[in-house]
């Protein structure tokens, strides 16, 4: 037998009993946490045209695109990112609205990473986008639902880091660089390439002051006071804005409650070059990576027809699981799971005590046995899955 039949792919896995069920509910914990906020779920295709996903958007590089050809001859890529998903959806649907409209989902991404990475491939995302709103509150109502959606699931121990792209790319315009040697830097910033970011700031050669502050951009992380030593950086009108913005975002969520959880890194550089605003991620013990990603797309829309501010974040469900395990708190009120062993003549007895027990709220699934040595047999393996054996 081929043993490719047995094993997935580098990047994929399969997930099943015990892991399953704590994954369902803590999807569910999110989801219940999104509809409070007042969204309501989207379901968009798995696969869309490829220039959804292009360059021009600002997403995912071609060559992490899983991609393919449909019988017309289009171009087609699997989602790796929800949000021009959305956008797309939200423009094609609500073109004669500007009504601010909610939107959260639920379904798999595909990006194809580098083997040597040692991440997924496929990962399970969850997010909401509020379109249609571009003030400070909107900023803080999606930030103070993404604590609650952290907490809702379990997780007790995080921080969400706060940026702001706006600040970067006022600094970068004083520096005087234009849209590809800024694109160039921010892509050695976001790879921790300090030495690569020095060389292409020596090419630009901007003022001394200006030079000072891009380089310090690793300095300005922290609680709410780092808010101004970024401004005393802040010589670009646009740097000037974002610091405001910040600052009135951070009185905002003082009044929701969740100050604790939220910081702020000035230096934060996103890959999806779509972001215009306000740019976040969260992390907690036991991820090495960010577990929520978010922030302002303004002018995504207006790709697909319909000028509209928006904001949104996912949560990378995997990586929350992966967190809740490291912190014991992914398996918990799990209803039991019980296993009715009976013989072939009590078949009609069985079915009536499952059915009554199911009607009561119980889990309960049938398995007949042979023989007492069966029986016994059949136990012990209903233990090792983690279930109760009960015997008729």
């Amino acid at each position: 037998m081929n043993q490719h039949l047995l094993h997935t792919p580098v990047g994929v896995r399969d997930i099943y009993g015990a892991e399953f069920q704590a994954k369902r509910r803590c999807e569910q914990a999110v989801q219940s946490a999104m509809h409070s906020y007042g969204f309501q779920d989207i379901q968009t295709p798995t696969f869309e045209f490829f220039d959804v996903f292009g360059r021009e958007i600002g997403t995912t590089p071609s060559n992490e695109l899983y991609k393919f050809f449909d019988k017309e001859g289009n171009t087609l890529v699997l989602r790796p990112d929800f949000t021009p998903s959305i956008a797309r959806c939200a423009a094609k649907y609500n073109m004669n609205t500007d009504r601010p409209v909610r939107f959260c989902y639920h379904g798999n991404t595909f990006t194809n990473t580098s083997d040597l990475r040692g991440k997924l491939k496929e990962v399970t995302q969850m997010g909401a986008e509020l379109i249609g709103d571009n003030s400070i509150a909107a900023d803080a109502e999606m930030l103070a639902l993404c604590v609650h959606a952290l907490l809702k699931a379990g997780l007790t121990e995080f921080q969400i880091s706060i940026g702001e792209s706006g600040y970067i790319r006022g600094l970068c315009a004083e520096a005087g660089m234009d849209e590809e040697t800024e694109i160039q830097w921010r892509e050695l910033v976001a790879n921790k390439n300090f030495f690569g970011a020095q060389e292409l700031l020596a090419r630009a050669k901007p003022s001394a002051q200006c030079s000072d502050a891009l380089l310090h951009l690793g300095d300005l992380a922290g609680g709410a006071d780092v808010l101004r030593t970024a401004r005393s950086y802040a010589y670009h009108k646009d740097s000037m804005r974002a610091v405001d913005r910040l600052e009135a975002v951070y009185r905002v969520l003082c009044l929701y409650g969740v100050e604790k959880y939220i910081s702020f890194d000035l230096g934060m550089v996103n890959r999806y070059y779509y972001y215009t605003g306000i740019i976040f991620r969260a992390y907690t013990y036991g991820v090495g990576d960010a577990i929520v990603r978010g922030g302002r797309y303004d002018k995504l829309l207006e790709r697909f027809g319909k000028p509209a501010p928006a904001i949104g974040f996912m949560i990378v469900i995997d990586d929350l699981m992966t967190a809740l395990k490291a912190a014991g708190k992914n398996d918990t009120d799990r209803l039991p799971v019980k296993m009715l062993l009976y013989r072939e003549q009590q078949l009609a007895e069985a079915i009536a005590y499952v059915n009554e027990r199911r009607a009561a709220g119980e889990c309960f699934g049938m398995m007949k046995v042979l023989s007492d040595a069966d029986c016994r047999e059949a136990e012990a393996f209903v233990k090792e899955q983690h279930m109760i054996p009960v015997i008729l």
